[in-house]
């Protein structure tokens, strides 16, 4: 009886099949064949005949093979965020050409994932300070894996770290807002230990201003959730005339909620978010925000550059400081 990997289409089938090389196969399917002299019709009949077949490429033995994967794995905390499939799509366009896949994880379990997998590259967007997870960071960096770490408090040990600065930045948000507003509210994920929303309470502290419970709605971690809280928040009678936002996609929400209401942004009601994105700044009015500028073309050639062989490397830390942009929907 023959087994499982013996009935397995291989390259040789699919070169006999389409009637080229086995090396002509082996660069069509690795998504390099536009580097080399081969017909766009003949990727095509390849592409076909490994189709007929069922051909699958077997990267477990490919990584065990050559050390590589050809996987540049993306671990984000909330993919539904704007700034994360900015992330996504801006990385992907970066690495494709150069014959890699980019493998979005959206749950963020990025320890599940490097046991399972030995990607080319690993980008993990939200780390926490847990002693254990750290170590078992620098143990992955220890094996050979390339790692790139979003974190405001991480040393590298043998990967690369991405510093904001932003939560000494988001006080300017609120500053900006109470410039000409004597309330601004606030939509926020969470409210303990929270470095965005302690920026709008410290703030509001230092201007003399009261905290008050109403003006402030807690959001699920997605559009819709952030759309809902927002529509809370502007339905009340007594609302305030401006709203901080601990992210541009509950910013965004809140644009459409005033909207809803026919609420006038900014005239009627001024908005500012937290984290740049492309998405914002192209909304109607455009979003203020406080964020990096430049970020993700910044951190797609950080990636591109571990791509190459740097193995042993001690690891570097690149500082982003965030600013304060300021666009149409709070400008007075």
């Amino acid at each position: 009886m023959s087994s499982p990997a013996a009935d397995r289409p291989t390259l040789r089938m699919v070169a006999k099949e389409a009637g080229v090389s086995v090396a002509t196969v082996s660069y069509v399917l690795s998504g390099r064949h536009r580097s080399h002299t081969i017909k766009d019709t003949t990727a095509d009949r390849v592409r076909e005949a490994a189709s007929r077949l069922g051909y699958r490429r077997n990267d477990a033995a490919r990584a065990i093979r050559t050390g590589k994967s050809d996987l540049v794995l993306l671990s984000l905390n909330v993919l539904a965020d704007p700034w994360s499939q900015a992330v996504a799509a801006t990385v992907s366009t970066a690495v494709t050409p150069l014959g890699k896949t980019a493998l979005i994880v959206a749950d963020g379990d990025w320890r599940t994932l490097l046991a399972n997998r030995t990607p080319d590259v690993i980008f993990i967007d939200s780390i926490k300070p847990d002693p254990s997870q750290i170590a078992e960071l620098e143990a992955f960096a220890a094996q050979g894996v390339q790692i790139v770490v979003f974190s405001e408090t991480l040393e590298p040990e043998g990967f690369d770290v991405i510093r904001s600065g932003a939560e000494p930045r988001c006080h300017l948000a609120v500053e900006h807002l109470l410039e000409h507003h004597d309330r601004v509210g606030a939509l926020t994920s969470r409210t303990i230990g929270f470095a965005r929303f302690d920026a709008y309470l410290n703030t509001l502290r230092a201007a003399g201003k009261p905290i008050r419970d109403e003006d402030i709605e807690v959001f699920e971690q997605h559009p819709e959730g952030a759309y809902r809280a927002a529509m809370a928040l502007l339905s009340r009678p007594d609302r305030p005339t401006a709203i901080y936002c601990t992210t541009d996609f509950a910013a965004i929400a809140a644009v459409r909620a005033a909207h809803r209401l026919r609420i006038d942004v900014p005239s009627e009601l001024a908005i500012v978010g937290v984290g740049n994105t492309l998405e914002g700044e192209h909304l109607d009015p455009s979003l203020s925000t406080v964020g990096p500028v430049e970020f993700n073309d910044a951190l797609a050639q950080i990636i591109v550059s571990r791509l190459t062989d740097r193995e042993g490397a001690p690891g570097e830390v690149f500082d982003f400081p965030w600013q304060l942009i300021v666009r149409e929907s709070s400008r007075v």
